[in-house]
């Protein structure tokens, strides 16, 4: 089981037998890591997040939760290539709104705190937290940052917005790693990764925290707290 793109590279560099199962990779066709989708051949399958739309998608529902928001930043890891083509998508998408974009590479948890303070000094209002599954890790440290220099954190996991982010939207995590464990056990008991068809999500949760809304100063159109699935408060 690989996880994120970097470790779906690494995998393959290793073995091309060996059955590899992945998750939350940015785009495998794309990459270069699988044929297609539908046939992925090789070694290789698993479960793609689409991150690349996700984030597009979580900076337009930014938009519409805090349309005063204008200048918006995005954080992730500078040596994961899946990251690089969320961002580049993400930013492509700011600038069709008319906000104002600027990255944060990071290459570990030590560039955190002057990556916030490049944003603060930038007048940043919003930070976006690209899918990374170290950045992930270091969730509480980015959402008390962010609530430190009074940052909006927009991510695709729920996981943030539990931890004191904005919003976020996305698949869930836990079904799918559950699904993975299905593509392991198919695997165990015969099929071949080169015939199982690479799964993309099909359920997203839009969650919103209003205790960091109200401690942001911003106001929740009612109309959107009808679309979330599920309120922090």
């Amino acid at each position: 089981m690989a996880v994120n793109t970097p470790a779906v590279r690494a995998a393959k560099r290793a073995t091309a037998n060996v059955p590899i199962v992945i998750m939350r990779a940015a785009d495998p066709v794309w990459q270069g890591l699988v044929a297609s989708l539908a046939h992925p051949g090789g070694n290789v399958t698993g479960l793609s997040f689409m991150p690349d739309e996700l984030g597009a998608k979580g900076v337009q529902l930014l938009h519409e939760v805090a349309p005063s928001i204008s200048r918006v930043a995005s954080l992730y890891q500078v040596d994961n290539p899946g990251a690089l083509l969320v961002v580049t998508e993400t930013e492509r998408r700011s600038l069709d709104l008319g906000l104002r974009f600027l990255r944060l590479p990071i290459r570990g948890t030590s560039d955190l705190p002057g990556a916030f303070r490049t944003a603060t000094g930038a007048r940043t209002e919003a930070v976006f937290v690209m899918d990374d599954g170290a950045i992930t890790k270091l969730r509480a440290q980015i959402a008390e940052l962010a609530t430190r220099h009074s940052l909006a954190l927009v991510s695709i996991y729920r996981d943030f917005a539990d931890a004191g982010g904005f919003i976020a939207y996305g698949p869930s995590l836990t079904a799918t790693y559950r699904r993975g464990a299905v593509y392991i056990d198919r695997i165990f008991k015969g099929a071949k990764p080169a015939d199982l068809r690479i799964e993309q999500p099909t359920k997203f949760e839009f969650v919103i925290n209003l205790k960091t809304a109200r401690s942001l100063g911003l106001t929740i159109p009612p109309a959107v707290l009808l679309q979330a699935d599920h309120v922090i408060d």
